[in-house]
């Protein structure tokens, strides 16, 4: 079954936002057991932003947001929603939509906070796509965001390499016929959760002097089983798609899979039997941003000229849940 939206809806406008501070390999060989060449055959990653202490996800978000404003050439009034998907927010609540919100003056916005992990980007532009396509709201604003180094464990080697520190924000409103959101498709087998999680911290297991002392406040992950998971769905979520709505492989134009991993993605783009020049990857310098690796890469790949309005694009995403799923779309502009 084809999930079209009940109008035409797509992306109209990118941005991005980085802090300054790089860490490279060579930066972490010096506070871990681990050297550039073991970091960049395992990952693909060379480099990773990380925020200075004391900064929060709004932060990255709001600048994000205000440059995808101004590339798609809006004020801030003119948004309905602002849909921020993080895993890190700057507090449990208020959510960091709220913060955002305020930061760049969306004083017709409402807004709220989702978390679907690394999936979470997917999972928000559907959402918002849908509320604009249904004709409940005009246009909506898609945040992803998130502080990774602030849950990694420097002692976990296996982990600490993979995270970056980003945000990517998309503009989301009706757009020409034949253009935007073709197709979607979401998933959740929340009996993956104990191959990535974070022990302690919520309602389940609230934070004690025991729990910090245990380092239960970081990422701890299997990474053998989210790999095969990862390589899986992405790709047959995207052949899903692309044969559901009568293409090939080789009519994409680009191929935008979350930046996991160079190797998953590599194996995602084989089984789609996809030449390698036509996935858009950018973990190299930036390392998995989790929920901001998908637009950030899109709004980077435009800037590459990688597509151009009527070009076919799939996005996939894997993360903790597990989560996962996969949009088809013509670009808009």
């Amino acid at each position: 079954m084809n999930r079209r939206l009940a109008a035409p809806v797509g992306i109209t406008g990118t941005g991005e936002c980085f802090p300054p501070r790089v860490v490279t390999n060579a930066d972490l060989s010096k506070i871990m057991e681990t050297n550039d060449e073991w970091i960049r055959t395992r990952t693909g990653i060379r480099e990773r932003r990380w925020v200075e202490p004391g900064t929060g996800a709004s932060q990255l978000g709001a600048p994000a947001l205000q440059m995808a404003l101004d590339n798609r050439g809006l004020k801030a009034s003119e948004l309905d929603l602002i849909l921020v998907t993080t895993v890190t927010p700057d507090t449990l609540f208020p959510a960091t939509s709220c913060r955002i919100q305020a930061m760049v003056g969306a004083s017709n916005a409402f807004g709220f906070d989702l978390n679907a992990a690394c999936s979470g980007f997917l999972y928000a532009l559907t959402t918002a796509a849908s509320m604009v396509a249904g004709g409940a709201i005009r246009r909506a604003a898609v945040v992803g965001v998130d502080i990774m180094s602030t849950i990694i464990n420097l002692e976990d080697r296996a982990t600490s390499v993979l995270f970056g520190d980003g945000a990517g924000a998309v503009i989301v409103e009706r757009v020409e016929e034949g253009l935007g959101i073709l197709d979607f498709e979401h998933k959740v087998d929340g009996s993956g959760g104990k191959f990535l999680y974070m022990p302690a911290g919520g309602s389940l297991k609230p934070a004690t002097a025991e729990t910090v002392a245990a380092k239960e406040h970081y990422i701890h992950q299997a990474g053998s089983e989210v790999f095969k998971n990862a390589v899986r769905e992405m790709a047959d979520n995207s052949k899903l798609l692309i044969d559901r709505n009568g293409f090939k492989g080789e009519d994409l134009k680009l191929f935008v899979p979350h930046q996991a991993n160079i190797r998953i993605m590599d194996a995602a783009a084989r089984r789609l039997d996809l030449d390698p020049s036509r996935m858009m990857v950018n973990i190299d310098r930036f390392a998995n941003t989790t929920t901001a690796t998908i637009p950030t890469a899109l709004h980077q790949a435009l800037g590459e000229k990688r597509m151009q309005k009527g070009d076919l694009v799939a996005l996939a995403a894997f993360g903790a849940g597990f989560t996962w799923g996969a949009t088809l779309l013509r670009w808009a502009y």
